[in-house]
């Protein structure tokens, strides 16, 4: 099974609230990110919850989220999700079962993402079974990233402070770069800014 693993652990201070619960259309970011994912080919999805979790949480059942998909969406919690990005990778690897193959990394701030540019980077991992799947626009990596979970027990292994860049490094024959002509790979909300932005777009 391929798993898309949403981290929504984070504690927006850029954005001075939580801005996975701000509204996005007809639902919410991190409701559009789960959207995204459970219409995309991966066969199941898996929240990576933190700081705010029981909003978070709630926001997503309420809306009927979970029933998008055809597993429903799975969630794991990051108690240390103030050491960064890694740690709740680190939390969403640790909750996904054994038999799982790999994981697309959605960033739970990423609303603008379209399930084509998830089933790009899961159409080119089942072609060619690289370690890493990374979507490119204009030379420019972004997200999401597919992790071959041969590297699980490495990533577990990592300092969440050192984040992925050092498996990248210590991988880099592994990884494979796709084009996936969308900017919105490089896009996210941090700022009150960004959010007025994306609204207007």
């Amino acid at each position: 099974m391929i798993w898309a693993v949403i981290l929504a652990a984070g504690e927006s201070r850029r954005m001075g609230t939580q801005k996975l619960l701000l509204p996005f259309g007809e639902t919410t970011v991190i409701g559009a990110v789960a959207r995204t994912a459970a219409a995309s080919r991966v066969d199941a999805v898996l929240v990576v919850l933190g700081a705010d979790r029981q909003g978070v949480r709630a926001d997503l059942e309420a809306r009927g989220s979970a029933g998008a998909s055809r597993q429903g969406i799975a969630f794991a919690t990051n108690e240390d999700y103030r050491l960064g990005m890694l740690s709740s990778i680190q939390a969403g690897l640790r909750a996904l079962p054994d038999g799982a193959r790999a994981a697309v990394v959605l960033l739970g701030d990423q609303p603008f993402l379209t399930p084509r540019v998830v089933d790009a980077v899961v159409a080119a991992y089942e072609k060619a079974r690289p370690g890493l799947v990374i979507p490119t626009f204009q030379g420019r990596r972004g997200h999401p990233v597919l992790i071959d979970l041969k590297y699980r027990d490495a990533i577990l292994a990592l300092d969440p402070l050192d984040g992925l860049r050092a498996l990248m490094r210590a991988h880099a024959g592994d990884i494979l770069e796709v084009d996936v002509g969308d900017a919105n790979i490089l896009r996210d909300l941090d700022t009150p800014e960004d959010y007025r932005r994306g609204a207007d777009s």
